[in-house]
């Protein structure tokens, strides 16, 4: 899978847990030198980096003698490295989502065309509940390639009168538990199991209506079905980590459809909460987007109906844990990308968020009047926090603040009150950020959604939960 989240290792798993320290050096090294002896000495090159964790990957599977290889496809398809899988024994597409345009194309139906592209002849195929075209693009990936593409049954099919337990919050999961259970079932029949809970008869009217592509029968889950989707845990999804009087909530979610999702999510895991009776509650956004992705239509997250996300306080900073990369971990260092274009994407994050507060003013009664935003402070390198915030009569009407690094963001936010992380280092002297310091120290409840980049919540996983490093 990928992409990790806070040590490489998580890419490579055997029975659900990364492979160790001692098996990973092993094998990196195996498989580099010998790439390095066999390369053409003229023309040669070395693999890029995961297209050599790809074949990493393929050879610890070979060689630990694993009896199923579960693998995620790196970008699109067609054309991913982890392609050359000439006969797997099931292959499944989940929801699909705008994401990657730069590579994949900038349509739902050019995406699609893209991941039909892992479709193989006679081999069984499954996806979930898809818009028309992008569908029909599908069956006819399907087709050319003479798979046997079927369309998932909703979960409530599968379910008789005890809903079926989810260890993974939201509702857009069901759909990837359906998708789950069928891509099991094939395994399971392909290896001779009986016993895989009884067919289910669909009603014609729900079997026909006009479906480009064919339903798969539901069926009654095994016991160890129940218990494996009850029991799925993944890091950087819908997590919740309760830290005394603060509340984080880590969702990667980075297209607009998932992140529609995450806010749904949020919503009912925190905002649907009563207020404490005993203070105030405060919420905080912590966010960040990177490569090509549309920041706009991601931020807007907050107006999503059928109620609006509202936070007191919208934070930005980019991926790196620390400022300096000398105290990072290398796992997480992005080599593709410079501190300066970082640090300018979070800006430009902060000024469509400020945009967004201004276009929604007078509109929502729990925004202040529109902000007239006349230029920006200049950083303060002796004071090297607090990178920038808009200038403002009244500081709260621009509740967003931008940091150099994770750990400073997470500092702030959390004013001493983590015990996983350590007091910010003094005041700042804006007024932006000491009123909000304050409120976040007095508050009864922090609550504070992590989301935009899976980079992102694997560093502030890295922070928040010091185990995940060792």
């Amino acid at each position: 899978s990928s992409p990790h989240l806070v040590q490489v290792r998580e890419r490579i798993r055997i029975n659900g847990q990364p492979i160790s320290r001692e098996l990973f050096s092993k094998y990196f090294w195996l498989v580099y030198n010998r790439l390095e002896e066999t390369k053409d000495p003229a023309h040669g090159s070395m693999p890029a980096y995961f297209r050599f964790l790809t074949i990493m990957a393929f050879h610890v599977f070979l060689q630990e003698k694993v009896d199923l290889a579960v693998v995620e496809v790196g970008i699109g398809g067609a054309y991913d490295c982890t392609n050359i899988i000439r006969a797997p024994v099931v292959c499944g597409v989940s929801s699909l989502g705008i994401d990657h345009t730069s590579i994949l194309g900038d349509t739902m139906e050019k995406i699609a065309w893209q991941k039909g592209g892992i479709f193989k002849p006679g081999v069984p195929a499954f996806t979930v509940a898809q818009p028309e075209r992008p569908l029909e693009v599908l069956r006819d990936r399907a087709q050319e390639r003479e798979c046997p593409l079927y369309l998932c049954p909703e979960l409530d099919d599968f379910e008789d009168r005890d809903a079926l337990e989810l260890g993974l919050a939201g509702s857009h999961q069901r759909c990837n538990a359906a998708l789950a259970l069928q891509l099991a079932r094939t395994w399971l029949q392909r290896r001779g199991c009986w016993g895989l809970g009884e067919l289910k008869e669909m009603p014609s009217s729900t079997v026909l209506a006009g479906r480009p592509v064919p339903l798969a029968p539901a069926f009654q889950p095994t016991d160890a079905m129940i218990q494996g989707l009850r029991d799925t845990e993944w890091l950087g999804r819908t997590q919740v980590l309760p830290h005394g009087p603060v509340t984080w909530y880590l969702d990667g979610a980075h297209t607009t459809s998932s992140i529609q999702a995450c806010v749904r999510w949020f919503r009912q895991a925190a905002l649907g909460q009563d207020k404490p009776h005993d203070g105030s509650e405060v919420r905080v956004l912590l966010f960040n987007a990177t490569g090509d992705r549309d920041t706009a239509a991601l931020l807007k997250l907050r107006s999503v109906s059928p109620q609006p996300c509202r936070f007191d306080y919208a934070v930005f900073c980019p991926n790196f844990t620390q400022v300096t990369s000398v105290t990072s971990n290398a796992d997480q260092q992005n080599f593709n990308v410079t501190v300066e274009n970082a640090l300018t994407r979070c800006l430009e994050n902060q000024q469509t968020w400020t945009r967004l507060l201004e276009e929604k003013g007078g509109q929502d009664p729990w925004l202040p009047a529109p902000l007239r935003v006349g230029g920006l402070l200049q950083p303060a390198p002796s004071r090297g926090t607090l990178l920038l915030v808009p200038p403002s009569p009244r500081p709260l009407n621009a509740p967003s603040l931008v940091f150099p690094c994770l750990a400073q963001a997470l500092r702030w936010v959390a004013q001493g009150r983590d015990p996983h992380l350590a007091a910010p280092m003094g005041a700042h002297p804006h007024p932006a950020a000491s009123s909000g310091a304050v409120l976040l120290r007095e508050a009864a409840a922090v609550r504070v959604l992590v989301t935009g980049s899976l980079h992102l919540v694997g560093g502030a996983l890295r922070l928040l939960d010091p185990a995940l490093s060792q």
